[in-house]
């Protein structure tokens, strides 16, 4: 039986605050998972996918960004993406004090974003990402594309997209996707928008396992 654990620390700027799950049977690896602009580190889709790579050996600690903690509800501060970084950086620090092993980074729309963003300028920071709905542009604005840090971006990666996704078509996708050097694959879900079909009411129950095979194909 894994180990579920609130987990809180302050004596880092941005503090980390979320959920720690350590497996009975560790891998030595861990991932760090962040949630969407609109969502917390309780998000049935984080969840469900710390579940399933907890199950398979890696320690996962699904957190909250700064902008989070700072307001329950609400979207992120543009002028504080940076200190939603800078958590992200502290927290996969932490995550590696405990984990021997390789450390990766997930995230969920605008937290997976900052994700790229923080790599693109610290390459040697983890192992891999992991990149659920990658917001490539706003809904119904294919003309302005998240993509200035792309060619920076040496991390592999691992982007889960939705063939409905409004904020970029898998065609749009597999296009940004050339703009990164690093080794790169893209799991197409089909059917699925933003959300990847995975709701608290309805979930797409075979995404975790179909994002954790695309995840050891890539990275193991």
């Amino acid at each position: 039986m894994e180990s579920i654990s609130s987990f809180f620390d302050q004596t880092v700027d941005p503090p980390v605050r979320g959920w720690l799950q350590i497996p009975p049977e560790q891998s030595g690896d861990a991932l760090v998972l962040t949630h969407g602009a609109g969502s917390n580190c309780d998000a049935p889709l984080l969840v469900a996918l710390a579940e399933t790579f907890c199950g398979h050996g890696y320690t996962v600690l699904r957190c909250d960004l700064p902008f989070r903690q700072q307001k329950r509800f609400g979207p992120p501060f543009p002028s504080n993406a940076e200190r939603d970084r800078a958590g992200l950086r502290n927290a996969v620090e932490l995550v590696r004090k405990r984990s021997p092993g390789e450390v990766y980074l997930g995230g969920h729309s605008f937290g997976g974003r900052q994700a790229t963003m923080l790599c693109a300028d610290e390459p040697e920071l983890v192992s891999g990402l992991l990149l659920l709905s990658y917001p490539l542009h706003p809904p119904r604005k294919p003309e302005q594309l998240r993509i200035q840090h792309l060619p920076n971006l040496r991390t592999p990666s691992l982007f889960v997209h939705g063939t409905r996704d409004p904020f970029g078509s898998i065609e749009e996708i597999t296009k940004a996707l050339r703009l990164i050097p690093a080794k790169t694959e893209l799991v197409a879900v089909e059917g699925t928008g933003h959300d990847l079909g995975f709701k608290a009411k309805a979930s797409n129950r075979s995404l975790p396992e179909l994002v954790l095979s695309g995840f050891e194909r890539l990275f193991r």
